[in-house]
């Protein structure tokens, strides 16, 4: 019995090795889109030492993506290399000197490990984009969506490597966050889990795995929560919704956004409460997100629209981003 236990535990480590030593270790990193989330996944790549190609459509918009990353860098040295100044010179000019840019996605997969792509939340574009990268990208390459709503699956089959096809949802800011959501669709073989898995922890990321469904773990459980605080907030309050008109006010809601955010802060311990959060995360991120999911399941209480939300919307009172949204700033 001894000799087998042994026998059985021999094996299963040999097969564990050779699984392992399937797995693509990521080197190479292609970011697609050098917004806020795609430039805070170039910045912690860049910084674990991958090199990294961070893609978008103008010289403009890329040097802008620098400078941002440049500042972040900074900003991480004063603490983390706060008595060693010249150190943190040379860990801002290293991770630089890991990104190089372009505006020519096709011509810089060809030698990638990793293509993870950041644009904007439009299935139909990232499929678009997708489809014309895997054209280009060796059979090895493994592709990945930050999105935060969309169905992985769904742009896996744009490609023709649905097994080597994940979702890798970083949260904002990318820098700072350590969840990182590795989703796995029905198609993705263990090796690229593993791999993308193995990459997120080489960020200093905290990865935990997901299912390709809505929202993933986070979203799923956050949106409803913030759509919950503005029902509660606009409760009592009669809106006409196709004209986005308050006709009458019967109550001021059951709490207003200030009470409801201070509640959830001190009472629940959150570090923002609902409004804040949905004015930072920006309202039209939130609505594209709510109108997805109420078009994929319209009969789930969860996933009704807002008619004050539309409206703010509508208005173009996106949150921090535009300076108002359910609060002013300046």
């Amino acid at each position: 019995m001894a000799f087998a236990t042994r026998h059985f535990v021999r094996a299963a480590s040999s097969a564990a090795a050779t699984a392992a030593a399937k797995k693509l270790i990521i080197k190479h990193v292609t970011v697609i889109g050098g917004g806020l989330m795609g430039a805070g996944i170039a910045q912690v790549a860049a910084t674990s030492g991958h090199a990294v190609v961070l893609v978008d459509q103008s010289e403009e918009i890329l040097k802008k993506s620098t400078k941002g990353i440049e500042e972040s860098l900074k900003r991480v040295t004063k603490k983390k290399f706060a008595d060693k100044p010249e150190a943190g010179a040379e860990f801002v000019e290293k991770t630089l000197k890991n990104i190089t840019t372009s505006t020519d996605a096709g011509a810089v997969v060809h030698s990638t490990d990793l293509v993870i792509e950041a644009i904007v939340e439009n299935l139909e574009v990232k499929n678009e984009l997708f489809k014309r990268l895997d054209k280009f990208a060796p059979e090895r390459t493994i592709f990945a969506s930050n999105t935060s709503s969309l169905p992985i699956t769904q742009m896996a089959n744009s490609t023709t490597r649905q097994d080597r096809f994940g979702g890798l949802h970083f949260f904002n800011p990318v820098p700072m966050m350590k969840l990182v959501e590795v989703i796995k669709t029905p198609m993705t073989s263990q090796k690229t889990f593993e791999s993308l898995m193995d990459f997120s922890k080489a960020l200093g990321k905290s990865p935990v795995s997901c299912k390709d469904t809505p929202g993933f773990v986070v979203n799923r459980l956050l949106v409803p929560y913030l759509m919950e605080a503005v029902r509660l907030f606009e409760r009592g309050t009669c809106w006409d919704s196709s004209l986005f008109i308050k006709l009458s006010i019967f109550s001021l809601g059951d709490a207003s956004k200030e009470d409801i955010d201070v509640a959830m802060k001190l009472g629940a311990g959150y570090p923002m409460g609902p409004f804040e959060l949905l004015d930072y995360v920006g309202l039209d991120t939130t609505k594209y997100i709510i109108d997805g999911w109420h078009a994929l399941e319209p009969n789930n209480p969860l996933f009704a629209p807002s008619p004050l939300l539309n409206k703010l919307v509508q208005e173009k009172k996106l949150g921090k981003k535009t300076g108002e949204g359910f609060y002013k700033y300046k």
